[in-house]
C-alpha cells in the first residue's frame, strides 16, 4: 500500500519507490494504543495502512478534546513536534487496531538532503497540512455541527460507524445527546 501511495504522487521513479519502501518499518498497534502522547517528542512519521486514529489534546479542565481523525492511506505525526523537536501538545491514539508503515525523522532528513524530489515532496506534505488546518478552522467557524457531521459522513462513510460517539461528539464540539439528534436527522 505504501508503494502504491508513492506511485500515485507521480514524483518518484519505480526504483526510487522501492528504495523508499525499504526504509519504512511495519508496525501494528492495538485499539487504544498511542502513536504519541502529549509531552513526548515526535521523531517519526507513519503511513496508516489500516485502522483509525484520533488526535486529541487536554483542555484546561482536563477533558480530552478530539480535533482530528486519521484514516487509512494518510500520514500521522505530531507535526509541530516533528518540525520543532519540542514536546507534542497532542496525543494520537488508535481507536481501532491499526497497521502502520513508520519512518524515522533522521532518515527523512537524510533523504531531503540528498534528493531534491524529497524536498519537493516534503513541501507538498506541508502544504497539505496547512490546507487541512485551514479547512478545520473554517469548518468550526462557518459550519454547524450538522454540516460538519454530514461532511464527515460524505468524506468517510466507510469509517463513520467505527468512531466512538464520545470522540465524534468531541470532534463536532457538541454533546453526545446533540449528536444523537443529528444522527437521527441524517440517514446513513
Amino acid at each position: 500500500m505504501i508503494a502504491t501511495y508513492f506511485r500515485s504522487i507521480g514524483l518518484f521513479e519505480e526504483e526510487e519507490i522501492n528504495q523508499i519502501v525499504d526504509l519504512f518499518e511495519y508496525k501494528k498497534l492495538n485499539k487504544n494504543d498511542f502513536f504519541i502522547k502529549e509531552n513526548q517528542r515526535c521523531h517519526e512519521v507513519a503511513f496508516i495502512q489500516s485502522g483509525i486514529f484520533r488526535s486529541f489534546y487536554s483542555s484546561v479542565n482536563k477533558e480530552d478534546i478530539t480535533y482530528c481523525f486519521r484514516f487509512p492511506n494518510t500520514w500521522i505525526a505530531a507535526y509541530s513536534s516533528f518540525i520543532t523537536g519540542g514536546p507534542s501538545i497532542e496525543s494520537m491514539q488508535a481507536i481501532t487496531p491499526v497497521e502502520l508503515w513508520v519512518i524515522k525523522k533522521n532518515i527523512i532528513n537524510k533523504l531531503a538532503t540528498n534528493n531534491l524530489k524529497w524536498t519537493t515532496y516534503l513541501k507538498m506534505i506541508a502544504e497539505e497540512q496547512y490546507l487541512e488546518l485551514e479547512k478545520r478552522v473554517f469548518q468550526l467557524q462557518k459550519e454547524t455541527a450538522s454540516q460538519r457531521y454530514a461532511n464527515l459522513l460524505k468524506d468517510h462513510p466507510e469509517f463513520i460507524q467505527q468512531l466512538p460517539l464520545q470522540y465524534l461528539a468531541s470532534y463536532l464540539g457538541i454533546t453526545q445527546r446533540h449528536l444523537s439528534r443529528i444522527r437521527s436527522e441524517i440517514s446513513f
